[in-house]
């Protein structure tokens, strides 16, 4: 009975807190979220929380006030330009899961392992799975802010902007289009969510420098795919391409974490 009440008391307390700060977000007059987006974030919310508890859910609360922060960073004048998100930067659902699709299966993979529905045999752990699941939830994150930052600074700041794959001056908010300003702030945004990562204890120090690399990583190649591919396949939506986008960046820091491992060895 305790270890059942123990296994089930986490994702009451995430029912109960969900229920509770989205309904104070609803009824607030600055809506960062449409109201089918509410329901995706409370069932994203409520599965961090049972899962990976509040260190887990710390890490979504902070991209997501920082993403919607600095995605209202200079909206005036985006808007006025075209190249501000659409509903004056309101999340609904295909934002939700375009940025933490790849978060919530880490999760979920830590979560049936914890509960030892799934262990995986020897032959396919070379290392212990938890960390790498842990690390690859933190370095999407860092991923996605990353690209939100970069994106949403280089659009309001951005004095020079150019196309990542042929280096030719492009307006801001092309898709593809990078910015020293962007970069910059896309570097310092990866770094604060790595730091607290580390901070709430579910990466080690080494895992901060991973994240860092996989998110510089990934958000070049997403903006290499904006760039080429996305203009020429209309089902290659930009909530497509933050899934690749992330997926790509959880892969790269659990390599650099594998291949530094191998190489200490």
């Amino acid at each position: 009975m305790i270890s059942l009440l123990n296994y089930v008391n986490p994702w009451l307390v995430g029912v109960a807190l969900n229920t509770f700060l989205l309904g104070l977000a609803w009824i607030s007059p600055k809506k960062l979220l449409t109201p089918t987006g509410y329901f995706h974030a409370w069932l994203l919310g409520t599965l961090i929380w049972g899962t990976l508890g509040w260190q887990g859910y710390v890490i979504v609360m902070f991209y997501f006030l920082v993403g919607s922060f600095v995605t209202r960073v200079g909206m005036a004048q985006k808007e006025a330009e075209g190249i501000a998100e659409k509903r004056s930067g309101a999340r609904g659902p295909e934002n939700v899961w375009g940025s933490a699709l790849t978060g919530a299966l880490c999760a979920i993979g830590v979560g049936l392992i914890n509960s030892g529905i799934f262990s995986p045999l020897p032959p396919f752990s070379p290392s212990p799975p938890l960390p790498l699941l842990l690390l690859g939830y933190i370095a999407s994150f860092s991923t996605k802010l990353s690209d939100t930052c970069a994106s949403e600074v280089g659009k309001a700041y951005g004095k020079s902007t150019f196309l990542i794959t042929t280096f030719r001056s492009v307006p801001r908010g092309t898709e593809g289009a990078v910015s020293i300003e962007g970069t910059l702030a896309g570097a310092v945004a990866s770094l604060a969510l790595a730091l607290l990562g580390w901070g709430v204890g579910l990466i080690d120090l080494l895992g901060i420098l991973w994240c860092v690399l996989a998110a510089f990583i990934a958000t070049n190649l997403e903006s290499a795919i904006g760039a080429t591919l996305q203009p020429r396949f209309n089902w290659l939506t930009n909530e497509l391409v933050n899934i690749i986008n992330t997926l790509i960046g959880a892969i790269a820091a659990i390599f650099l974490a594998l291949f530094w491992s191998s190489v200490v060895a």
